[in-house]
């Protein structure tokens, strides 16, 4: 059913209620997710992170992505004005789709996170022949 939703948000106060190691600026990467017949696909945008300080965790049915980010310029400039952000990204997910924990992949490239969620076969749609006489 294409118009279900598969992924849902968690409660505002859950989000609130999220605790961080590190201090500084959490942003919320905007994120698109396509439901395929075999996976789910989820591309989120995390501009400025590098692959190897990208953390993607599923447990419990619920995704999690985190997305360390360098500042760009030191604090000691006197900027005459300043509206470029630079913080880690943050998101997490609750899962209603069966998936494979351990088929689960990711990539990244030009400032994109794509992560390939494998449908369980169980929940997977099949063909079914028709025998006829």
């Amino acid at each position: 059913m294409a118009n279900e939703t598969t992924l849902t948000k968690p409660a505002a106060e859950e989000a609130a209620a999220a605790e961080h190691t590190r201090s500084g600026r959490f942003y919320r990467p905007h994120v698109d997710i396509l439901e395929q017949p075999d996976e789910l696909l989820v591309m989120a945008d995390v501009p400025g992170a590098r692959g190897d300080r990208i953390d993607v965790k599923f447990e419990d049915g619920s995704l999690s992505i985190h997305a360390e980010v360098d500042p760009r310029q030191s604090d000691d400039r006197e900027y005459l004005l300043r509206e470029y952000g630079v913080g880690d990204f943050y998101r997490t997910f609750r899962v209603s789709e069966a998936v494979d924990a351990g088929k689960i992949s990711a990539e990244y490239a030009d400032g994109v996170l794509t992560l390939h969620l494998p449908k369980a076969e169980a929940v997977r749609p099949r063909k079914i022949a028709v025998k006829t006489e």
